[in-house]
């Protein structure tokens, strides 16, 4: 699909289900997520600057608790932590918290974006940041937000923080 066909066929689908997931959205279209989300309709979505991972990663540990999502094809899985105590070894990013234990093999991630959607559980705008594999699926995306409530001016401003120092320059 051309990107002009990929915005449309995006914008359609959320126009019918503004809360889709885009998970599922890229199941049923068939176009891998990370192109969903890149094409979300007007300002939903901002390509960050991935040759600066490593900086991005460094800017969650501020935010202090977050809510983090990681989704292969067989398992979700969700945790609540704080990012930092960060360290490299062979191929891996290390985050190794009390509250969160990672280890990211950033060449193996291939976009990143600063996301703000409706919750596809109540509608409440969601800030997060996402970073998706080589193949376009979700590798694990980083909730300031994850609705219920609207964020907070605080929250808010830590995410447009992130959204504009790391965006994509063109």
């Amino acid at each position: 699909m051309l990107n002009a066909t990929i915005a449309e066929t995006v914008a359609a689908a959320l126009a019918e289900n503004p809360r889709a997931m885009t998970m599922q959205l890229a199941q049923k279209l068939r176009i891998p997520e990370a192109e969903i989300v890149r094409h979300l309709p007007g300002t939903q979505s901002c390509e960050l600057d991935l040759a600066r991972w490593d900086e991005l990663l460094h800017a969650f540990e501020p935010l202090e608790k977050v809510h983090v999502i990681c989704t292969n094809g067989a398992v979700t899985l969700e945790a609540n932590g704080e990012f930092g105590n960060f360290s490299a070894w062979g191929e891996f990013f290390n985050v190794q918290t009390a509250s969160l234990d990672m280890h990211i093999r950033p060449k193996n991630i291939s976009a990143a974006f600063a996301v703000e959607k409706p919750s596809h559980m109540d509608g409440v705008n969601t800030l997060s940041i996402q970073f998706f594999d080589i193949a376009g699926a979700s590798a694990f995306k980083v909730f300031l937000t994850m609705g219920g409530n609207t964020a907070n001016p605080k929250r808010i401003a830590e995410f447009n923080s992130i959204r504009s120092e790391f965006a994509m320059k063109v």
